[in-house]
């Protein structure tokens, strides 16, 4: 089988299930490099999964001949130079989540990589999993009627109590909407279609935080960000519906995330998440009833669009976590701002198709047209 190979810069916390994934379940993509500023965390990847190469800096990946994708595993405020690099050296790129920290950052990537005839794909892809698909077929065949409306909520405490390099979530590329809110936008759009505009109030609910997490605890954080953004998205198909994403309060299970339609409410598992379990209420029964997942990748299946990626360059067919729909998201993420900036509505004029819905595969771990 004729495999992609792929050299990933950025051996942090997000790394190791890209890695695991790409080294034992999909079967067209070869990761040949990897690449860290912490040199010791690029040697403990290459041991633990059999890599052959480490490079010194992100500039000899970017020379290797032999590399056809970068996976960009950077920090968010990273994602631009290092995918504006490796574009600028002939590399198609697979981004983390956001394309970039602000919309001109995107704007630059999406022209550098049309001027150079390459492809950007990129996170998340949870929208390609079991549980999302299976909501989009629910939705596109008809079992909710018309869609109407929407509620989804992303609400938690931050990341200062657990994680143990917390600030970047609160500078610059950071907050809970670019965090988090890819999820959330990117399933609503693989849902619902394209979004037209947005109307929105973003806060800074504690102008600084104290990190109480090992090994920074005790170090106070100033908050450059919005830390709370709620508002209103109407969408290209008609549907009115609410998002909100905070890292200022305090929650213990996933908040709310429901589509409307004219003949019944899809309750939406939480998106950061592959299989998770569906509920459909339907006006003939009056009660939710949990639905089957018909596709595949129920678990924790990171680098799945990448996979996708990878086969649809050598097949010479769409990617599915394609570059307008990063655009896209990330103009949707940041009219956020723009809308509470300015106390008005905020159109969205950047392009969207929804890609292709996947197709169960034969085997596992190999992805179909």
């Amino acid at each position: 089988m004729e495999t992609t190979k792929v050299a990933v810069i950025g051996v942090g916390d997000i790394s190791g299930i890209y890695l695991e994934n790409l080294t034992k379940l999909f079967k067209q993509v070869e990761v040949i490099g990897v690449c860290d500023l912490i040199r010791e965390r690029a040697e403990r990847a290459q041991e633990k999964y059999n890599i052959p190469k480490i490079y010194d800096t992100m500039y000899d990946a970017f020379a290797d001949d032999e590399v056809e994708i970068i996976l960009n595993l950077t920090r968010p405020y990273e994602h631009f130079d290092v995918t504006k690099g490796a574009l600028e050296a002939g590399k198609h790129v697979y981004t983390e989540k956001p394309l970039g920290a602000s919309k001109e950052e995107g704007e630059v990537l999406v022209a550098l990589a049309k001027e150079k005839g390459l492809s950007i794909g990129g996170a998340p892809d949870t929208f390609l999993g079991a549980s999302l698909q299976t909501c989009r077929k629910l939705i596109d065949d008809g079992f909710i009627g018309e869609p109407i409306g929407f509620t989804a909520a992303m609400i938690c405490r931050g990341h200062e109590s657990w994680h143990p390099d917390p600030e970047f979530y609160y500078k610059y590329g950071g907050g809970p909407m670019l965090d988090m809110g890819p999820y959330y936008v990117t399933a609503l759009v693989n849902l619902l279609g394209p979004v037209a505009a947005v109307t929105s109030v973003a806060r800074t609910t504690f102008k600084q935080r104290v990190i109480t997490s090992k090994p920074f605890a005790g170090k106070v954080i100033d908050v450059e960000v919005p830390t709370y953004l709620t508002g209103i998205m109407e969408m290209a198909n008609g549907a009115v519906g609410t998002l909100t994403t905070t890292f200022d309060v305090h929650y213990n299970q996933q908040a709310r995330f429901e589509v409307y339609g004219s003949e019944g409410t899809l309750i939406v598992p939480d998106p950061n998440f592959f299989g998770n379990t569906i509920y459909l209420l339907r006006q003939e029964t009056g009660e939710y009833k949990e639905m089957p997942l018909l596709f595949d990748y129920k678990e924790n299946s990171r680098g799945l669009g990448l996979a996708d990626m990878a086969t649809a360059l050598k097949g010479n067919r769409p990617i599915r976590a394609h570059l307008d729909q990063l655009f896209h998201v990330l103009d949707v993420m940041t009219a956020f701002v723009r809308s509470s900036d300015k106390q008005g509505r905020e159109e969205i004029t950047s392009p969207y198709k929804r890609p292709a819905p996947m197709k169960k595969a034969q085997v596992l771990g190999t992805i179909e047209g």
